[in-house]
């Protein structure tokens, strides 16, 4: 045998299986690469957009958790206010009871005044008369004796 026929038939027999390599078998290969590929990068790209919705979601609760703090905060210190605002009504209706009662005190003190001055006149006046009755020895007729008392109350 010949050394370079074998090299030719060898040469020969390799482009037949590079040929039939390229054919038949590099393809289904190629193809299952490609889409083992496209697999793995849509697999990255989901990791990423999921990634990415994580970080908008964390932002987002942030941002709904500092409205809430903030609502929180804005209620309580709307409750402090109408706190306040009842406590001063409180205050003010207590006011105006107190002069109320102080106004009604008063009237009623007043009125026990008047009523005192009017027995110590009656009082006053029936001493007057009796000692006037007793100074004249006589009694001094009713009618004469109002008239006169009239204008000693009314002098005093």
């Amino acid at each position: 045998m010949n050394i370079n026929a074998t090299l030719l038939g060898q040469t020969i027999m390799f482009a037949m299986f590079v040929w039939f390599c390229m054919k038949f078998v590099w393809p289904p290969i190629m193809a299952a690469l490609d889409a083992r590929k496209k697999l793995i990068a849509d697999g990255l790209a989901a990791a990423e957009r999921g990634k990415h919705d994580l970080e908008l979601a964390a932002k987002r609760s942030a941002e709904v958790l500092r409205e809430a703090k903030e609502k929180a905060a804005d209620i309580i210190a709307l409750g402090d206010k109408r706190a306040g605002e009842i406590v001063e009504e409180a205050k003010v209706k207590a006011e105006v009871e107190a002069g109320n009662i102080r106004t009604r005190a008063n009237s009623e003190i007043e009125q026990e005044v008047f009523r005192a001055k009017e027995q110590l006149r009656t009082q006053v006046s029936g001493v007057a008369l009796a000692g006037a009755g007793k100074i004249l020895g006589r009694e001094i007729d009713a009618k004469a004796h109002n008239d006169l008392l009239e204008k000693l109350l009314t002098e005093i």
